[in-house]
């Protein structure tokens, strides 16, 4: 599988992703600077990576989401290619529409780092299908902006159409219905707050995070 990890100004977790891809694929993903004007050809899956873009200067994720590779990456979800933002590439992925909501301060106003449990909501997308429905995952969180909002009418839409992917067990921030990851319409876009490329080796203290991953690069059989 062909893979790409876009790098923003202040990205602090693309390294982590590169690793966790090629540990559990066995090919290191392709590096994509924000400002390149095109994608690598045949791309299979793209992951927008945690940190700071842009230094949270305006809101998360708000300039990054006006990056020229962005317009490229909007394009390559619309067609179809599988698509994960975590953290920080969640709230991009907010901020360039690719996913409804906003990410929001933590309402206790402070950084979150620690592990968190995870619902599973939704086992039939590419990314969540090694799952078990309802299996609780342990996943490391480590956010100050992750308190997802949206209006109630998106909200009961997201539910009604399965699109929320995971649950928080314990409501660390404030998201609305506890939600902790969400999917797209067409189902080939995630945006999460946990961590999962934190979570694929068990000298870290677990590998939950290693069957998204190997779901997304249809190697389940190696989880």
């Amino acid at each position: 599988m062909r893979a790409a990890v876009i790098t923003f100004p202040g990205s602090n977790c693309d390294r982590d992703m590169v690793v966790a891809i090629e540990r559990i694929g066995g090919t290191a993903p392709l590096r994509v600077w924000h400002g390149d004007t095109a994608l690598p050809d045949g791309l299979d899956f793209i992951a927008l990576p945690g940190g700071f873009s842009y230094g949270d200067y305006l809101r998360s994720g708000a300039m990054a989401a006006n990056s020229p590779i962005m317009r490229e990456v909007v394009k390559a979800a619309e067609a179809g290619v599988p698509v994960l933002g975590v953290c920080n590439g969640f709230q991009v992925l907010a901020e360039s529409g690719l996913l409804p909501g906003a990410l929001m301060r933590n309402r206790s106003q402070h950084f979150i780092c620690r592990d968190a449990l995870l619902r599973v909501e939704n086992t039939d997308s590419v990314f969540t299908r090694g799952y078990e429905q309802g299996q609780t995952i342990t996943i490391p969180v480590a956010h100050h902006d992750g308190n997802y909002f949206a209006d109630a009418e998106t909200l009961d839409r997201l539910e009604g159409e399965g699109r929320v992917a995971f649950r928080y067990t314990e409501n660390y921030n404030g998201s609305q219905r506890d939600i902790a990851g969400i999917l797209s319409a067409s189902g080939n876009v995630l945006g999460m707050m946990p961590h999962p490329e934190r979570a694929v080796d068990a000298a870290h203290g677990g590998t939950d995070g290693k069957v998204l991953f190997a779901s997304i690069l249809g190697l389940l059989e190696a989880a």
